[in-house]
């Protein structure tokens, strides 16, 4: 009993000082962002006449609104017909599932057509060149998914047609004879070759899927849905979909059209695997009721009206664009950075869950990218899993793990970079973010393996492992914002000016400053995850 009375006197009061800690760290981080809020308007008034792509705003009419970033500015301008598009598409689509009771077969028919016609609107004849490349990857899955050269030739075939495309910017018709020129007069609106990255992971996810169908299946159905929460629920998980076993009827040219230009993720995800989408295809997903869906939407409302009260206020990408990042100081480049990180976040956020919203609408669930904030991640591999999730869940399906897996991390992580890296774009500044990625993947992994074999012990050893673990998140912190920065704002030129400006004596204070405010937000994160253990 005494030793019983110790130990909950000792648990007592170790949850004593962590509130104490909590509310230091709450007031921390109150006081981090009113500063980063006070800097930034006072920056963008400052500079306002300096900056490029700021047109005058709505929501607060004296003010302008940053609207630099090509990607965000194009999907707010065509949010209205985009919106008036697929209600209309979910419309005839759900109708017509439920007038004719129409399973795979007849809703890729469905989808095929509607899909069509979507493509025809974005990029005229160049649907052509879409459906041709498609239709010979489909060949070549058919004739080579039982041989042993299966893999080298479905990776050759689609790495070679993503540098092509970007190389040639997809192709003129004229190449193939002056009589077909008067096609490139019809190319559409949006250039294909730059969705077609998407229909690419869908072209090797397919042929994977049809492989995997010829093989024993190592995937138990049946103690999975024994083990799974969602599963026991009633409902089903994305795993069971995407692992679960399809008829090999079902891998038909049709249903593999309908997959590659299903309309509602076609232009920028999130991805599924074939799969889950042919699963859905028959079943529709019973994971999101109507309510939910609802909910689902309000909450994307809510999000969208955050973008634009930081568009009005703040000006993190148009200094970015502009260039003027040059001219500030050390702790305004930070700001900056900071702020051009949380604004790409914010960004993707919304026209992934935007389509995943339409996508759910007409029954097909894909999973959820950036399911975790930004400001809550402090390990790469949390950040990796968080950001862009559905194509995380697609590189460790049909890369990570065909490459060896665990086993080969070291070496896997160099190949599944530099392969995002040029899925993204052909540029030394995408490579550069990459490979820097990668540097510092490699500590981090270290670290870990050498933390899971250390066995901590005593409530000294556990306070220890806390600390050093919380200093470890913010340098990892750190090296993401410089190898974001890198990647998407300075470039690979601007590495020696960056480290010259942060390693100077104005600059080194600043560095101090940075590396105390993550490892609060570390210390914070850590409260976040025990609050959640002790909820589930």
């Amino acid at each position: 009993m005494a030793i019983s009375s110790r130990m909950k006197k000792k648990k007592e009061k170790e949850e004593y000082w962590k509130r104490k800690e909590l509310v230091f760290l709450v007031l921390y981080a109150i006081a981090f962002y009113a500063f980063i809020i006070h800097r930034s308007l006072q920056l963008s008034l400052d500079h306002e006449s300096e900056l490029y792509a700021l047109r005058p705003g709505w929501l607060l009419p004296p003010r302008l609104n940053d609207v630099s970033d090509a990607q965000w500015r194009n999907f707010r301008a065509n949010l209205p017909i985009l919106s008036l598009v697929f209600a209309l598409f979910a419309l005839l689509a759900n109708s017509l599932r439920a007038l004719f009771s129409l399973k795979a077969k007849g809703m890729s028919f469905v989808w095929l057509l509607i899909s069509l016609a979507y493509l025809s609107y974005l990029h005229g004849a160049c649907v052509l060149f879409i459906l041709s490349i498609a239709s010979l990857n489909f060949l070549l899955v058919k004739m080579f998914a039982q041989t042993k050269y299966f893999s080298p030739v479905l990776w050759l075939f689609n790495v070679f047609f993503l540098l092509c495309n970007r190389v040639y910017e997809g192709y003129s018709f004229s190449i193939f004879g002056q009589q077909w020129a008067y096609l490139d007069n019809y190319r559409g609106t949006f250039r294909w070759h730059i969705c077609f990255n998407f229909v690419i992971l869908r072209m090797i996810s397919f042929g994977y899927d049809y492989h995997w169908a010829h093989q024993d299946p190592l995937f138990d159905q049946q103690k999975h849905i024994q083990r799974c929460h969602t599963c026991k629920s009633g409902k089903t998980c994305y795993r069971l979909l995407q692992e679960g076993s399809v008829q090999k009827e079902k891998f038909s040219l049709s249903i593999y059209l309908a997959y590659l230009v299903y309309a509602p993720v076609y232009i920028a995800g999130p991805i599924i695997s074939f799969n889950a989408f042919v699963s859905q295809l028959d079943s529709p997903q019973n994971n999101y009721t109507v309510r939910d869906m609802s909910w689902y939407g309000l909450r994307w409302l809510f999000s969208f009206s955050l973008m634009e009260l930081m568009t009005h206020l703040f000006r993190y990408n148009a200094f970015a664009i502009s260039r003027l990042w040059k001219l500030l100081s050390p702790m305004d480049i930070f700001i900056i950075g900071y702020g051009v990180l949380n604004f790409m976040w914010l960004k993707f956020s919304l026209i992934w869950r935007y389509f995943r919203f339409w996508s759910l609408i007409c029954g097909i669930e894909a999973p959820e990218n950036m399911p975790r904030c930004i400001n809550n991640c402090c390990n790469l591999e949390s950040f990796w899993k968080n950001w862009h999730a559905s194509y995380n869940k697609w590189l460790v399906r049909y890369m990570y793990i065909p490459l060896g897996g665990s086993q080969r991390k070291l070496l896997n992580i160099w190949v599944i970079f530099t392969f995002v890296a040029i899925w993204h774009d052909l540029e030394w500044k995408l490579l550069s973010w990459a490979w820097l990625t990668c540097l510092f993947f490699i500590p981090e992994m270290v670290v870990k393996s050498a933390a899971n074999t250390l066995q901590v012990e005593g409530a000294f050893g556990e306070f220890l492992f806390r600390e050093i673990s919380a200093a470890g998140g913010a340098i990892t912190i750190t090296c993401l914002m410089v190898a974001n920065l890198v990647g998407y704002v300075i470039g690979p030129s601007g590495i020696n000016w960056l480290f010259s400006q942060f390693l100077s004596r104005r600059g080194l204070p600043v560095m101090g400053g940075m590396f105390i405010t993550f490892y609060v937000g570390t210390k914070l994160m850590f409260h976040i995850d025990d609050a959640k253990q002790r909820k589930h």
